[in-house]
């Protein structure tokens, strides 16, 4: 016997579903058992699910993800499974991965390096392994080997690595190596993020390279828990070669991928190498030994596919239109929301919102058919009887444009038609009458009239406000979530106002900058993904200014005039807040990048976002849970932590000025 065929699972779970987790683990099996595999690796944590965050620490977790551990065992009959869970062991927690050989628990490998940093807090529920330690735990009174181990299955040796420890410097994959392991199986549960995927593939290709062994990657997909998307793609390779690659942002919630690996092959490529040099006469309380039988298994063709849209030029625009739409998708599900009701402007952000729904619709019906599609959200009354998608749309998403004296024809029209465009249902209210109410009550105890020369602020927040209750009270109606429109360029500072445009259960491209969103807009209005192509009607948004219309439309206000341009607050926020330099290195860094401004002008502009990002955290702890796309996040509960009372970088800023006044303007 040299080869062996292998599987890798990605699975769409859910926190505590432990009926429904299982459901799935159960159906990876069959499917991995019917493709003729002996090897399954599942996700890490797939029993719980990995975002438990708290309920981790909860006994009755940890002793129900054992209950379900039991009765999952029995079904991997002729078959080596790894299903990961937590663990309690000696009154500690650890992430951990069971290996069940043939119906039976071989032992358990506990992950050695632990996820602190980004939107991962491992170390705070976990502990994590030291490495070469091993030990003995007990299940139900039963003893089962744990720790840093390598399982001999029938003459095979099976090793692992655990989402992060393949990421660390010091990666376990290198102690397996003298071991002489054929194969490493990587259970993950890695988080999307624009051109992380890469990373992942060269971490899988190189670890099966320099261990001269093959490598097994499963992760998880979708909305897990709300904020974190993940993207599937599980991955094989053997000795730097990928053998398998599975799809990416899939609405199906199992899929399984398999591969034939030639165990003699790796063996001899280690005895080629010079470097190489097996660990003899060791002690060999790391291995486990565990009987199987293989079955001979015949060479096959390779089945590396990758999806038309992943060679696209525009990968980016891609990765963020199948993130945002699968994301939605499962926290429509998930939270058994009827629909969807967004407060469309004609602006740039609430119309890129209301395009994701539509997109959402199309991308789940494509891939699946519209029979599965009424069968995900069959919790949805309104959908039955549907007979296409643009019924679905319809009645999935209510588009609300609400107007008061110092909205445009241009924005009203231009929203009108992005609702036509994706067939969303479209209604229009006045709030006029509304908003001088409320300047008329507060005026009285306030002891004079309200003036844009006095006021200018607070009656434009008062504006926002009031488009709250009325949109709120439709999507309770409905029973749908209300989606708010931020983006994160408004979020660094500020430019929203709280309990009005922030308003919504969900913040789908809070998460983006306004200078790519307005960047992908035009690429969807022109291009759009591929295999749906573009939505022409986009060119009334793209051709507007972006404002927010707030102020008398006389007064001509901009988003840029009241900020800056959004390229130059992006470039800003990531130098600032991304790399943490201060004022004075930030004004250096951007100004090389727009030498179209004067060193006062880049100066004020950097000056105004230091003062309002250290003024806003407070709105930003409030802001709805958004999906997290690019790692440089600005969600303070999952990547990004601020005081939201500091010094505001007086100090700082003085340096940058006393800096700025020494150059030519």
């Amino acid at each position: 016997m040299t080869r062996i065929r292998v599987a890798a699972a990605v699975l769409n779970q859910t926190p505590l579903d432990w009926s429904g987790n299982q459901a799935r683990i159960l159906e990876a099996i069959e499917r991995a058992r019917a493709a003729r595999a002996q090897v399954l690796c599942l996700p890490e944590l797939c029993l719980t699910g990995y975002g438990c965050e708290d309920a981790f620490h909860g006994p009755g977790l940890l002793a129900t993800a054992l209950d379900v551990l039991r009765e999952i065992v029995p079904s991997t009959g002729g078959m080596i499974v790894s299903l990961g869970l937590p663990l309690m062991h000696r009154s500690g927690v650890f992430d951990c991965v069971c290996l069940a050989v043939d119906g039976q628990i071989a032992g358990f490998v506990a992950k050695r390096f632990l996820s602190g940093d980004g939107l991962h807090y491992e170390p705070r529920w976990f502990k994590a392994w030291p490495q070469k330690v091993r030990d003995v735990t007990r299940v139900e009174g039963k003893p089962y080997p744990i720790g840093d181990l390598v399982f001999d299955c029938g003459g095979i040796r099976i090793g692992f690595e655990i989402c992060e420890d393949a990421w660390a410097a010091a990666r376990p994959g290198g102690g397996m190596m003298p071991h002489a392991v054929d194969l490493i199986l990587n259970p993950s549960a890695s988080h999307f993020a624009f051109g992380k995927f890469e990373v992942r593939r060269r971490l899988v290709l190189e670890g099966s390279r320099a261990f001269s062994t093959s490598y097994v990657y499963s992760n998880l997909l979708g909305n897990e828990a709300g904020r974190i998307v993940y993207d599937g793609g599980a991955l094989i390779a053997s000795a730097g070669h990928l053998l398998a690659q599975g799809s990416r942002f899939s609405y199906t919630p199992v899929e399984v991928v398999t591969a034939v690996v030639d165990v003699a092959a790796t063996r001899m490529r280690s005895a080629r190498l010079a470097s190489y040099q097996p660990e003899l006469g060791a002690d060999r309380t790391a291995e486990v030994a565990c009987p199987f039988d293989w079955p001979d298994v015949a060479p096959e063709p390779l089945l590396v596919r990758a999806a038309e849209w992943e060679s696209s030029p525009k990968l980016k625009e891609e990765e963020f239109t199948r993130a945002v739409a699968l994301g939605s998708f499962d926290y429509l599900r998930k939270s058994r929301s009827h629909g969807f009701v967004v407060s469309l402007s004609g602006g740039a952000d609430s119309s890129a919102t209301a395009c994701m729904v539509a997109l959402m619709v199309q991308l789940a019906c494509n891939e699946l058919g519209d029979e599965w599609f009424q069968d995900a959200l069959v919790h949805i009354p309104a959908l039955r009887g549907c007979v296409n998608r643009s019924e679905y749309v319809r009645r999935l998403l209510h588009c609300v444009y609400q107007a008061t004296e110092n909205n445009s024809p241009t924005t009203r029209n231009a929203a009108a038609a992005v609702a036509a465009a994706i067939g969303a249902e479209f209604s229009e209210t006045r709030i006029d009458s509304l908003v001088q109410a409320y300047v008329e009550m507060i005026e009285k105890p306030f002891g004079r009239k309200l003036t844009w020369e006095t006021d200018d602020t607070a009656l434009q927040n008062i504006q926002a406000r009031v488009r709250a209750p009325g949109v709120w009270l439709l999507a309770n109606l409905k029973r749908a979530l209300l989606l708010s429109t931020s983006n994160r360029s408004e979020a660094a500072v500020g430019y929203a106002t709280m309990d009005g445009d922030t308003c919504g259960g969900l913040a789908p491209i809070a998460g983006i900058d306004k200078a790519f969103l307005r960047r992908w807009l035009v690429w969807l209005e022109t291009e759009g993904p591929a295999g749906l192509g573009p939505i022409p009607a986009l060119a009334a948004v793209n051709q507007l200014q972006p404002t927010a219309e707030l102020r008398p439309l006389d007064s001509g206000q901009t988003d840029e005039d009241d900020l800056m341009p959004y390229p130059v607050l992006d470039a800003v926020e990531r130098a600032a807040i991304r790399d943490k330099q201060p004022p004075r290195e930030v004004f250096r860094q951007v100004r090389s990048e727009f030498p179209e401004f004067s060193p006062g002008q880049l100066c004020g502009f950097i000056e105004r976002f230091f003062r309002l990002w250290c003024r806003n955290q407070w709105k930003r702890e409030r802001y709805a849970p958004s999906f997290h796309v690019d790692d440089e996040n600005l969600d303070p509960k999952t990547w990004c932590r601020f005081p939201i009372l500091s010094g505001g970088f007086h100090r700082e800023l003085a340096e940058l000025r006393e800096y700025v006044s020494t150059l030519p303007e």
